[in-house]
């Protein structure tokens, strides 16, 4: 089940990029809001595929309840929340009949979403936030997972959507197709996927929970108060339950790389996360790229450099002083890897990939130096071939 759940999802990623041309931190950002019932906001110039990528999830998603509406200033409460129900007025209560409409969506698309009136936003910021619509005075929760929000540009200061603005975890902005060939390509409809690949909302709600599993590494928990304190010194300060809630973009990232561990790499998504306002965005980044450096990764990319260097050097000099040193650097690398697993147990599994590589190296220097030509180079300048067994 989890191969099958792995495999479609990546399946779906495939087909969207391959459909929605320069859209791959789009395609990926609303899957990790999916997988993280967390919300998305994308906002940039009209005809940029906003609508298209987010209604393709009615059909990749199966068994959805999929909502999708254009917002207004002249929007009513009825369009989004449906109309209130003729039957129950007339007995003095005041209850909506919500069928088909965003209280009983699982995905919701609302285009140009800060045209939202103030007769709808109260209600729209509960249901988001909370789960929760008020029918004639009572909560009920809501089967939302996601809403994927899009605006042909930013609220203004002064008309009161900064709480609005604030519900979306995730923000992207889009802009035209850059390459000339992509453009082409778009126009001629070559991206069009016959078949796209789709799943049950089983599926889904089964990655969703592997998601929740997803392991976050102290590295993680201590590059994410680097980065709140790089922005706090900056003048830019996210909330505590922002920071709280990254943590399951985090887990969703991961997951859709098929790891159960997230890594200090993966924290380079938060670019879309942590800032407040437009024009903190670049500081933002700058903040954390700085602190979004995997250690161990950067450690295992060094070891495998050297391993490379040692054994391509035996190829170019065969001599045996040249071979007792590639022996020893490579037993050495074999001790610092083994020494890594036991300080990194998360990580274990990507050690273990360049341990085996080192190994494989190793054991082919030991192969080549025990060549009978080897050997016959090594008895006439008297050396031991018995050094080398000792690893």
């Amino acid at each position: 089940m989890i191969f099958t759940a792995h495999h479609k999802l990546e399946e779906i990623r495939q087909a969207l990029n391959f459909k929605f041309l320069e859209r791959e931190n789009e395609v990926e950002g609303i899957l990790v809001a999916l997988l993280s019932r967390q919300h998305m906001l994308m906002i940039g110039p009209a005809g940029t595929a906003k609508s298209a990528l987010s209604s393709e999830l009615s059909k990749i998603i199966e068994g959805t309840s999929y909502f999708q509406w254009l917002l207004t200033k002249f929007s009513t409460p009825e369009e989004v929340f449906g109309p209130l129900s003729l039957k129950d007025l007339e007995q003095g209560i005041y209850k909506r009949i919500t069928k088909t409409k965003m209280p009983e969506a699982n995905i919701v698309f609302l285009d140009e979403i800060f045209k939202a009136n103030s007769a709808i936003l109260n209600s729209l910021l509960t249901l988001i936030n909370e789960r929760l619509f008020y029918n004639n005075g009572l909560p009920d929760r809501v089967p939302l997972m996601s809403v994927i929000g899009a605006s042909n540009e930013y609220p203004e200061e002064e008309e009161g959507l900064e709480a609005l603005f604030d519900r979306f975890l995730l923000r992207f902005e889009i802009n035209p197709i850059v390459d000339e060939k992509n453009f082409i390509s778009m126009l001629k409809a070559e991206g069009e996927v016959m078949h796209m690949p789709c799943m049950t909302m089983e599926e889904l709600m089964h990655l969703q929970f592997l998601t929740d599993k997803v392991v976050i590494p102290d590295e993680v928990y201590k590059a994410l108060s680097k980065i709140r304190v790089g922005l706090r010194d900056e003048g830019i300060h996210p909330s505590d339950r922002r920071f709280k809630q990254s943590l399951s973009i985090l887990q969703a990232k991961a997951l859709i790389n098929q790891r159960q561990v997230v890594q200090v790499d993966d924290i380079k998504i938060l670019e879309n996360v942590l800032w407040e306002k437009v024009d903190q965005k670049e500081v933002v980044s700058h903040v954390i790229r700085n602190n979004a450096h995997d250690v161990l990764t950067q450690t295992l990319y060094s070891l495998q450099n050297e391993a490379d260097e040692v054994f391509y050097s035996i190829l170019h000099d065969q001599s045996p002083e040249a071979a007792m040193e590639a022996t020893q650097k490579m037993k050495d690398l074999v001790a610092d890897l083994n020494k890594l697993k036991s300080h990194h147990s998360s990580r274990e599994a990507d050690i273990d990939v360049l341990l085996n590589k080192v190994t494989l190296m190793q054991h082919e220097i030991l192969n080549r130096i025990l060549e009978p030509s080897y050997l016959d180079n090594l008895e006439e300048k008297r050396w031991s071939t018995s050094i080398f067994f000792k690893m």
